[in-house]
């Protein structure tokens, strides 16, 4: 195995120590935050250098990347929205690095250009997204980003001249946004990067064409860093959600009109529950797990004087809502439980008109619609079949697909299946195994395997050029159902939620455990990868038991859990994970918090860990520090190396040439750890 024999970097300890709750707490490569500083970019540098004398001498490597490219450089469609009877879109040609903006005057109408990103002569790793048009489709907003970054600037396009506006909202999030009805002002909520007060929560109106510093104030929410402003708005009214992160997370909502002044009407204060309002047909409509812990939609009738009147729309069920959408007078609902999907039509009264699709092979997504239209589309994908965007018309039924991502991929040689093992507690857990179709009834196969196990995001089958590249080269993959998840409904996701984080790493540990003793695998040809939460969830289950696989994919993520509410925004997943500041927190973060749970002397997988200065989800600090402690510690002979960019961040925007060199990295390792013909 290439580049085996070359010692990593070593990188100075420098321990800082900490009482926490009585508790001496030791951090040797505290240092390694800091960066911008001359010694870290240095460490980067020389970590580079290691990483690449591996990864570029991997055997293989150029088929790899050819492989890479043809299922990467394919026509690609998303980001799909209606307003004025056009339809607008973000599209990549194959072969072109980044995507660019349409609109279609009909359905099966000429794809014209709106946005081309390379025309903004910022270089490739400028990436835009339409994110809200005027209802009558004259303007649209965009998105402008610089690589992986989550920030960005906010430009609007004339969708008759193809010119964008002086109007620009400087670097930062755009927390909510809304074109007034003659489309001659907008309202928004802005956090601007360089703001002298960065927690100042407040909507202005801005007029077009006039300068930014003449913006009246709306609605000021407060100044403090717990809380986040968003705003929605029916043309006829605007509504501000204000939520305070704690412990728990508390919500309020108030309203004005769209025009006109006076102040704002409150319609809910300092609610502990999920609130998620929608403003319809001259109704508020919202999704909530008040009374429901599997969510139900509600209306909230206004009275004066009083607190707003509770009705019930559409009720709880047995499976989690996992999407809602208002479509003129229809209400489209998305349920999950188990491995089986399936959207639902309801009208405004909550009968349930008809079931608009349902499978438990694939997952079906809403993905767009427009109050003032009947159609919405929605996104199907499965283990093997690529995404697929359907346009859906509320009142015939009809359906047509809007596109196809054609990836050269031979599904037909493909299946999954499903099975049930039993975790440490004796809880049934499902899990997925999806393969070529002689490799399902084999045993003793490489296998690749992940989950996520947290916020009550659910494991439902998905396509993934990471996953089809390795099945088709005789991997088995396996995704199991773990609890933090919402598969079997909010009790799943309470299950592994906080202090009970281990109960997701036991499941997977578990899930490990039964492929091997099934015989379906050996420890030696077991690796596992994951991305943010199932990168936390791959580091903590490697720390945990080592001995069980052969190689770890950890990307972009959160390693230091006694430290990750300190950086960033991260402190809004408190009620997710809770604070080392809480002494009941801190023994559960303690215990799983992978940087503080490696231990010396051990054999370590073979680790490639993936992260880059744009994160500013899950600070790359976690990924410096994480790879410091393994090589030192390590005590195989197996790599652990840091594949690192100053462009990469939490957001999927890098450009096609470097999601495939990106991607062909993590090939090649795995192919070289597993021993994958190539």
């Amino acid at each position: 195995m290439p580049g085996l024999t070359l010692s990593p970097p070593v990188s100075a300890v420098e321990p800082v120590t900490e009482m926490l709750h009585g508790v001496a707490v030791s951090d040797p490569y505290r240092w390694l935050e800091e960066q911008n500083s001359p010694r870290t970019r240095a460490w980067i540098a020389e970590q580079t250098r290691y990483a690449r004398a591996y990864l570029d001498n991997i055997p293989g490597r150029e088929q790899i990347e050819k492989r890479i490219r043809e299922f990467l450089a394919v026509e690609t469609y998303d980001s799909l929205q209606k307003a004025g009877g056009r339809y607008f879109f973000r599209k990549r040609l194959a072969d072109q690095e980044q995507a660019c903006i349409y609109v279609r005057e009909a359905p099966d109408g000429r794809d014209q250009l709106l946005v081309d990103p390379s025309a903004l002569g910022q270089g490739i790793h400028t990436a835009v997204k339409p994110l809200r048009a005027s209802a009558d489709g004259k303007l649209l907003l965009y998105e402008i980003k610089q690589g992986g970054e989550r920030t960005g600037t906010f430009a609007i396009v004339d969708t008759q001249s193809c010119k964008t506006l002086p109007d620009i909202l400087p670097r930062g999030y755009l927390r909510g946004f809304a074109f007034a009805p003659d489309a001659k002002s907008f309202v928004y909520v802005h956090e601007a990067l360089d703001s002298e007060r960065p927690f100042y929560r407040s909507a202005q109106r801005h007029i077009l064409g006039t300068d930014f510093s003449e913006d009246r104030e709306i609605f000021f929410a407060g100044e403090d860093p717990s809380l986040r402003l968003g705003l929605i708005a029916d043309g006829k009214r605007i509504g501000f959600i204000t939520s305070r992160f704690g412990k728990e997370t508390r919500t309020s909502f108030h309203l004005i009109p769209f025009e006109g002044e006076g102040p704002a009407e409150c319609v809910l204060e300092d609610a502990d529950y999920s609130f998620v309002p929608v403003l319809a047909n001259d109704r508020i409509l919202a999704l909530t797990n008040r009374d429901a812990p599997n969510f139900r939609i509600v209306e909230l009738r206004l009275r004066s004087g009083e607190m707003p009147e509770w009705t019930q729309v559409i009720g709880e069920a047995d499976a989690r809502i996992h999407q809602w959408l208002v479509s003129g007078e229809r209400i489209f609902v998305s349920y999950i439980r188990g491995s089986r999907t399936r959207v639902l039509l309801f009208d405004l009264a909550g009968r349930q008109l008809r079931v608009v699709a349902g499978s438990s092979v694939k997952t079906i997504r809403l993905a767009a619609g427009s109050q003032g239209s009947d159609e919405a589309f929605f996104e199907t994908e499965s283990f093997t079949e690529p995404i697929a965007i359907t346009r859906y018309s509320a009142l015939s039924g009809e359906r047509s697909v809007w596109s196809r991502r054609n990836i050269p991929f031979d599904s037909a040689k493909f299946a999954h299946t499903r099975a049930w093992f039993r975790s440490k507690d004796g809880t049934s857990i499902p899990i997925f195994l999806a393969g070529r179709r002689e490799i399902l009834a084999e045993n003793q196969q490489p296998v690749i395997m992940t989950s996520y196990g947290g916020y009550g995001v659910p494991m439902t089958p998905q396509f993934s050029v990471f996953v089809a590249f390795l099945m088709e080269r005789g991997c088995l993959f396996a995704l199991p159902q773990i609890r933090g998840g919402s598969d079997f409904g909010a009790a799943w996701h309470e299950a592994a939620k906080r202090c009970k984080r281990q109960t997701a790493y036991d499941d997977f540990l578990c899930a490990a455990e039964w492929l091997i003793q099934t015989g379906r695998t050996s420890a030696e040809k077991l690796a596992i990868f994951g991305g943010s939460n199932s990168g936390l969830l791959v580091a903590a289950t490697m720390t945990q038991r080592p001995e069980f696989f052969r190689a770890v994919v950890c990307m972009v993520p959160m390693l230091d859990m006694l430290r990750y509410h300190l950086f960033d925004g991260a402190h809004v997943w408190q009620e997710e994970f809770g604070t080392a500041e809480d002494p009941k927190d801190f023994q559960a973060l303690g215990a799983y918090s992978p940087y503080h749970q490696v231990r010396d002397a051990v054999r370590y997988p073979a680790v490639l860990m993936v992260s880059g200065d744009a994160d500013r989800n899950c600070n790359p600090l976690h990924a410096r520090k994480m790879t410091a402690r393994l090589q030192a510690a390590s005590r195989s002979e197996r790599p652990i190396v840091l594949d690192y960019s100053p462009f990469r961040g939490h957001s999927p925007v890098l450009p096609l040439s470097q999601r495939v060199e990106a991607l062909t990295d993590r090939m090649a390792f795995l192919c070289d750890q597993l021993g994958l013909g190539v």
